[in-house]
């Protein structure tokens, strides 16, 4: 018993150096999170913005080819000059290629024409620079002199204008002093657009190209406006998500220390167990050779007190069931298992309780067909069969049904077998009480053996389950494994 106590204290020893040494688990977890989740919303928010940027150019871009498109089909419209009906043509249009007839009345019309469009555009808000580019790629007209009649070649935007005839939008925050057409009267101090801005013949032919140069002064505030928003949202959100996430860490934790605080306290358990189990098994001796001297008694004395002795062996009977409920379930169950044979042990806990089952009118019943050995230990699934038989004769103390079946499932891996009484069943709180430590319904009871039931069938990688209504009889439910390379038999209780 001393070396038992003294077991348990180097248990606890240990379980505390484990604790010393433990894991760092928040500091871990913290470090790792806030990097992980610093990447993750920088890259949102890069995305984000970058997602604002580009809808934003091309909402604005979109709007200035609609306005440029809109001001030159109202010119045309409004000029009426034949054979050009489109400001593209009018802005591509010389002299020389004019029709036979009244040219210079001809030349002052479209002249008219085009400075009232080029006027509109080298007044639109925000024109750093207009240019407008004929098919040959050749400035025709521009807002700033100097650059007319400039050839401007590889401007991969201009040619992609021409090709695709469509709107081309890019935007700049550095001027290019190495390109001829960006030759601004002012220099922009933020963020400015460059569209290319298609204008088409009749046959639907890019015939000329508007260029223009853009500082939109509300775009660039808005769009700032929205970087902060998106950066504060993103921040904030990093912080509520980083929170979030330690906090839970912080409770995981301290759940793992109370278990494992738990699990150092089950291991001081289980020596106090064994040194329970030592001392049960010393009380066993003496309840026998107490036993033995009241029966001795019983035949010796006189009637009158018969009652007394016989309560004296009822009680010692009484404990000797707890202790071996008790030498039964304290041991460790870690070790082997084996190939069982279930029939066979069934016949054994039959033959055992058959001078009760005979007291009680109980009625038997077995179908127990080529049943194969499964796994688990003899003497653990005796006490097993042993717990659920004497429960159900207890449950039928005016007689009743005892009904044992077993049953393998089309897997061939898992034998099922049942074990159902006709007595007087359980309610819904027995139900869910049934496993439980120390619950009992029985005068005297012990509570341990549907939990012992279930520590052995789990053990061996079984399962067990129970139904019961009351006055309608329980059934309790076992599925073993097969033992895998065991023979197959066949017998008939």
């Amino acid at each position: 018993m001393r070396y038992l106590l003294e077991k348990a204290k180097v248990q606890n020893r240990f379980g505390d150096e484990r604790c010393d040494s433990k894991f760092s688990f928040i500091r871990w977890f913290s470090l790792l999170s806030a990097v992980l989740i610093a990447v993750v919303a920088l890259g949102v928010g890069y995305i984000v913005t970058q997602f604002l940027l580009r809808e934003s150019i091309e909402r604005d871009s979109m709007l200035t080819a609609q306005f440029i498109q809109s001001i030159a089909d109202a010119e045309v419209n409004h000029a009426g000059v034949p054979l050009l009906s489109s400001m593209g043509e009018l802005l591509a249009y010389t002299p020389q290629s004019a029709p036979d007839g009244s040219v210079v009345a001809v030349d002052e019309r479209i002249k008219k024409t085009r400075n009232e469009f080029l006027d509109h555009v080298a007044h639109l808000p925000d024109v750093l620079l207009a240019n407008v580019y004929t098919s040959d790629r050749t400035l025709v007209w521009s807002t700033n002199p100097a650059l007319i009649g400039q050839h401007i070649p590889n401007n991969h935007e201009l040619e992609d204008a021409f090709t695709t005839r469509h709107t081309v939008a890019s935007s700049r925050i550095k001027v290019d002093n190495q390109r001829i057409e960006q030759q601004f009267r002012w220099l922009p101090e933020e963020l400015y657009i460059e569209n290319y801005v298609p204008l088409l013949d009749f046959d639907g032919n890019v015939v000329s190209v508007v260029e223009i140069y853009k500082e939109p002064k509300d775009l660039n505030a808005r769009i700032q406006r929205g970087y902060v928003l998106i950066w504060q949202s993103v921040a904030l959100g990093g912080v509520l998500m980083y929170l979030g996430l330690f906090w839970i860490a912080y409770r995981a934790s301290g759940l793992m220390a109370s278990q494992q605080q738990q699990l150092i306290a089950n291991e001081t358990f289980v020596a106090l167990g064994e040194m329970s189990s030592a001392v049960a098994h010393s009380l066993r001796n003496p309840l026998a050779a107490i036993r033995s001297s009241a029966e001795l008694t019983l035949e010796l004395s006189a009637p009158p007190i018969h009652k007394n002795i016989n309560d004296i062996i009822n009680q010692v009977d009484r404990m000797s069931q707890w202790i071996r409920d008790l030498l039964v379930s304290s041991p460790s169950l870690n070790g082997d298992s084996e190939a069982v044979d279930p029939l066979a042990v069934i016949q054994e806990a039959l033959l055992a309780f058959e001078p009760q089952i005979k007291s009680a009118n109980i009625q038997v019943e077995c179908d127990i067909k080529q049943p194969p050995l499964v796994v688990s230990r003899r003497v653990l699934l005796t006490q097993v069969f042993n717990s659920l038989i004497a429960n159900a004769i207890e449950a039928m103390p005016d007689g009743g049904l005892l009904r044992i079946t077993i049953e393998q499932d089309s897997s061939q891996r898992c034998l099922h077998l049942t074990i159902s009484d006709s007595g007087k069943g359980m309610s819904q709180r027995q139900r869910i009480m049934a496993f439980k430590p120390f619950y009992t319904t029985k005068q005297g009871g012990v509570g341990v053996g549907l939990m012992l039931v279930k520590r052995l069938m789990e053990r061996f990688g079984g399962q067990v389950k129970l139904t019961s209504c009351e006055q309608e009889g329980t059934k309790v439910s076992l599925r073993f494994k097969v033992a895998t390379g065991g023979k197959q038999w066949s017998t008939v209780y």
